[in-house]
């Protein structure tokens, strides 16, 4: 497959009345192709997955997929802390027509980096679809360190990784040690300017919701490019206010891009007191 590269929005999953909003979520796609978005990932982090069933996960893809209608890569989160389960899933995005599967280093049972990456290279030979790495110590409290992220990018079927760290320095060494055709995606809106002047390849991102023009000549500058991300970087922040998706569903509400901030429990909506200072810097940005 074609190398990943450029701005992917890890798409938030709308609901309404505790069900999901498939009409704002096809009002959200518009606005994101419109704008020159590079790709998606569903059923990642930001679209709250643990909180899905099988039935809705796939019925999401599907609206995605047909939306897209081949422009442009749709990834499938498919990580768990179970390596059997993560298979089952990696199986089902294949059936589904997904361009690669998006797997998060299994959180809460602290796995050692041999574990983990046994973990991956089962997953990577279970289907015929290309897997992304996602290392997000942040969320999953393990980490996959340099040199297993080294040996898991030799696999043949591994062909990139979504870096959440935010540490440049790790990214460099990534990025030092793998093939060119591995993609270096960052994880992490804040950082991402200084990503790309490191090399990076792009962005799986939550910031590109609500900034998806901005992120994409971000990306389009490249590297050695002088970057100057500042304007944004204080909505960028503010969407991390509270546990992510929670404030990037109050801002799409607040840009009327989606009917309703609504979450699933056990994460709730934005706390009212953090409302106008996410609020106010919408306004400063011009973003409502």
């Amino acid at each position: 497959m074609k190398k990943l590269t450029g701005v992917l929005t890890a798409l938030i999953t709308p609901f309404h009345r505790g069900e999901v909003d498939y009409a704002s979520l096809k009002k959200l796609l518009r606005f994101q192709l419109d704008a020159g978005i590079q790709g998606f990932v569903v059923n990642g982090t930001t679209a709250e997955s643990p909180c899905l069933s099988a039935e809705e996960r796939q019925k999401i893809f599907g609206l995605v997929k047909g939306e897209v209608a081949g422009q442009i890569p749709v990834i499938m989160g498919t990580g768990t802390n179970s390596t059997e389960e993560s298979i089952a899933r990696t199986q089902e995005a294949a059936a589904l027509g997904a361009t690669a599967a998006l797997v998060v280093v299994p959180y809460y049972n602290k796995p050692p980096q041999k574990g983990l990456f046994l973990h991956f290279k089962k997953i990577s030979e279970s289907a015929e679809l290309p897997v992304v790495l996602y290392n997000v110590p942040s969320r999953t409290v393990a980490r996959l360190e340099i040199e297993t992220i080294l040996s898991l990018a030799k696999e043949k079927n591994i062909i990139g990784i979504k870096e959440a760290t935010g540490d440049i320095h790790f990214a460099s060494k990534i990025k030092a040690g793998v093939s060119p055709e591995f993609s270096l995606l960052s994880g992490d809106d804040a950082s991402f300017g200084h990503f790309i002047n490191a090399g990076g390849d792009g962005i799986i991102s939550v910031g590109s919701h609500i900034l998806p023009k901005e992120f994409v000549a971000l990306q389009s500058r490249g590297p050695g490019a002088d970057i100057n991300f500042e304007n944004c970087l204080e909505t960028i922040n503010n969407l991390y206010l509270e546990a992510n998706p929670i404030p990037v569903k109050m801002a799409l509400f607040l840009m009327g891009q989606i009917a309703s901030p609504e979450m699933r429990l056990p994460l709730v909506e934005m706390s009212e007191q953090l409302i106008p200072k996410l609020k106010n810097s919408l306004h400063e940005s011009g973003l409502m």
